[in-house]
């Protein structure tokens, strides 16, 4: 059945839904369908409800019960989370967990099959996930990481080791919660061109940021979120001016372009 839904149309389908994050509610009646393997961003400025979204569609905080609210992922509205992990891939900030500076690569790469920080003792690792933890290194073309202990890697091999680990099930759809976080620009352009390849393979991508420069030229569908609100959704030639970011961030927005990239101050 798990295999069935992760073939769906639709890899999200929120209806009414509404999030409170202790005794304020900060998702506000979101409305929002999100096809398997779509490119999608969702931009909005510190505070709009980008990590609550984050947290709601990968099952860390749940909707205010009410009638009309539906949070369907691939069909389904009743997951195993352990299952659920196995169909789409979540690239955060950060590694989880304590040991992971004391992990190496290819081993924060295979803990990825359990969601776990690194390989504990208790787990079970075949030799066909230790196969596809390599591939998924070869992807990232970061085979060279694969000894190197996480906690002495810069913070753009460690982005791209958080890529292999989300990749380690094949998923049809990649949530990257700012991604270029941190990063220098050098390690910037690195990561936005592996975005582009894995756009271009098929691999859907959920873009959650707040820098211009990070939407992909393969991204042409833009989400805008303010006050925990989704305030707008379409291409992204109608929503990528600078009358809507200004509007959206309060601020004057400027808008230049590159070749196919936009950048803004």
């Amino acid at each position: 059945m798990a295999a069935e839904a992760a073939k769906s149309a639709e890899f999200l389908d929120l209806r009414e839904v509404n999030v409170a994050r202790g005794e304020r509610v900060v998702l506000h009646d979101v409305n929002l369908s999100i096809r398997t393997g779509e490119h999608v961003a969702i931009m909005g400025p510190n505070g709009s409800g980008k990590s609550t979204f984050i947290l709601t569609v990968t099952c860390q905080v749940y909707p205010i019960v009410k009638p009309g609210m539906q949070v369907r992922i691939f069909g389904r509205e009743r997951w195993d989370l352990t299952e659920l992990r196995k169909h789409f891939g979540v690239v955060g900030a950060d590694l989880p967990g304590e040991r992971t500076a004391v992990t190496t690569g290819l081993d924060a790469v295979i803990a990825g099959f359990f969601s776990a920080s690194t390989l504990w003792p208790n787990l079970h690792v075949t030799e066909a996930m230790r196969e596809r933890a390599w591939e998924a290194l070869k992807r990232m073309e970061a085979t060279q990481l694969a000894r190197q202990l996480v906690g002495a890697m810069s913070a753009g091999e460690k982005r791209r080791i958080l890529i292999a680990r989300a990749l380690v099930h094949c998923p049809r759809q990649l949530l990257l919660d700012e991604p270029s976080n941190m990063l220098d620009l050098a390690a910037q352009r690195e990561l936005r061109e592996t975005m582009r390849r894995l756009a271009q393979e098929g691999t859907g991508l959920v873009l959650v940021t707040h820098h211009l420069g990070d939407i992909l030229p393969e991204i042409e569908r833009i989400i805008l979120m303010r006050d925990g609100r989704i305030v707008g959704d379409g291409p992204r030639e109608e929503l990528l001016t600078e009358e809507r970011l200004s509007e959206l961030f309060h601020a004057r927005v400027r808008i230049g372009r590159d070749e196919e990239w936009l950048h803004s101050w």
